[in-house]
């Protein structure tokens, strides 16, 4: 079967369903930018700058605008928790610093703060509260084994929040002056909460956006808030005996044509959690989520989900869901996995020693993965995220029936994931050969060399950290 696409056309990310367009126009109307900053994820660094709108008003709405930020510093400064400590483990523990922008309807975005870690002040009227009007991002900012600090693609990231904000009648913005308010928080807190010395960390960076109108009533929000935080966070991806999934029931499905699943916004993934619940209750990892009378595999949890198996014909394949139908999530490692397996493994050229592959992305189903097993065509399989990064899948249970999943030589991994990994791993950490490679976005740590003291954002900073042009290196 021919692999489909990568990445969807512009107009498969710029043709919503009937019920949803007047939402959206609505929201891009309010925006501090036009409809046509609302590229597909793979356009970030290419779209041209976009004029703001007025919307009627005598004033231009104003744009997100990073080089505005306003910088107050800590003076309680917050302890490193130790490495694999229950503290890092908690999910709980942020640095000394957050970000903060309000957006109003009437004259758009605020300039942004960087201030002390704290508590929001929030209205027990907010809309997020009551009409799940939030959606979110998730990125590493990792410690190289080159000793320096780097973020993975992030500008995908930026692109793909501004299409979560968007589906959910939130503001709009440049993704470009989002990196930069990233980066701005990872060089004040990363040397500290990841020195040099830690080579192989990593911290969570979670930006944010509310709406935080205090006022009842469903309707398009005329507040919101961006925040931006990180976290510590331990690794998840070294599960030992790998990862296993209890495939969904037939009354539960965690995502439909025509919704959102392709947004990563709060409303994806609360319903979820019930699921999730009782599937760990019952001694498994995750859900594996279904869809349809046909059982369609989507994703597992909240991760992109691989297969390598072989047809009845014997072509080896790499198979994924497809984003054709909006349902699964354009993850970054997942995009990643598939673009470097394409490069390197789809050759008829042998690379690691591992035979050739064709990389499909489809619908498949539950069935043709119970038949791949029982002919001992099953390859492999294993889940990809920010948070499990590239996590091995061992056993799926299905309508009561167990599919046992290979689990490679060391029967730790398959030989694929495990290859794939590795490299993914290289460019994200750095290491010998990739210091350099267009997927690792390095963040300058001299900015506060003794010789250039901190102080608040403006022009010369930007150029500085190499902010000051786009697309990003």
């Amino acid at each position: 079967m021919a692999s489909g696409a990568l990445t969807p056309p512009q107009t498969a990310y710029d043709i919503p369903s009937d019920v949803s367009t007047k939402g959206i126009s609505e929201a891009l109307q309010k925006a501090a930018l036009s409809s046509s900053v609302q590229p597909a994820l793979a356009d970030v660094g290419t779209a041209p700058p976009t004029p703001p709108l007025n919307s009627g008003c005598d004033t231009p709405i104003a744009e997100l605008d990073a080089s505005l930020l306003q910088c107050t510093y800590t003076t309680a400064p917050r302890t490193v928790p130790a490495k694999g400590s229950p503290e890092q483990a908690s999910l709980k523990v942020c640095t000394d610093h957050m970000i903060l922008a309000t957006w109003r309807r009437a004259i758009g975005w605020s300039a942004p703060s960087l201030q002390p870690y704290g508590p929001l002040n929030l209205m027990p009227t907010a809309s997020c509260l009551h009409y799940a009007t939030e959606c979110f991002e998730g990125m590493k900012l990792y410690r190289g084994f080159d000793g320096k600090l780097r973020l993975f693609r992030p500008e995908l990231n930026c692109n793909r929040m501004l299409m979560s904000s968007t589906r959910i009648a939130l503001p709009g913005f440049d993704p470009a002056e989002l990196l930069r308010l990233i980066v701005k928080l990872c060089v004040t807190d990363g040397p500290k909460w990841l020195p040099k010395d830690q080579k192989g960390s990593f911290l969570y960076i979670r930006p944010t956006m509310i709406a935080s109108d205090p006022a009842l009533g469903v309707q398009a929000p005329n507040e919101a808030l961006l925040f931006i935080i990180l976290t510590c966070m331990p690794s998840l991806d070294d599960v030992k005996g790998g990862l296993n999934l209890l495939a969904s029931r037939d009354d539960m499905c965690r995502a439909w044509p025509g919704g959102f699943g392709y947004a990563k916004v709060g409303a994806n993934y609360g319903p979820s959690l019930l699921a999730q619940g009782e599937a760990r209750r019952r001694g498994f990892h995750q859900v594996l989520w279904l869809f349809g009378e046909d059982c369609a595999v989507t994703e597992a949890g909240a991760s992109n989900f691989f297969v390598v198996w072989r047809t009845r014909e014997g072509q080896l394949q790499l198979v994924t869901a497809s984003l054709d139908e909006r349902i699964v999530l354009d993850g970054i490692t997942r995009r990643s996995i598939l673009e470097l397996a394409r490069e390197r493994l789809a050759s008829s050229l042998k690379s690691e020693g591992l035979e050739p592959l064709e990389v499909v992305e489809r619908k498949f189903t539950m069935m043709e993965l119970e038949d791949a097993a029982a002919d001992g065509r099953l390859v492999e399989a294993f889940g990809t995220g920010t948070a499990w990064f590239v996590a091995a899948v061992s056993k799926i249970q299905f309508r009561g029936k167990e599919i046992s999943v290979p689990m490679g030589k060391t029967g730790e991994m398959g030989e694929y994931a495990r290859v794939l990994k590795s490299w993914v791993k290289e460019i994200m950490w750095g290491c010998e050969g990739n210091t350099e490679h267009e997927w690792g976005y390095v963040v300058e740590e001299s900015a506060f060399t003794k010789d250039r003291p901190r102080r608040s954002y403006d022009k010369e900073w930007d150029a500085y950290l190499g902010l000051d042009d786009w697309p990003f290196r």
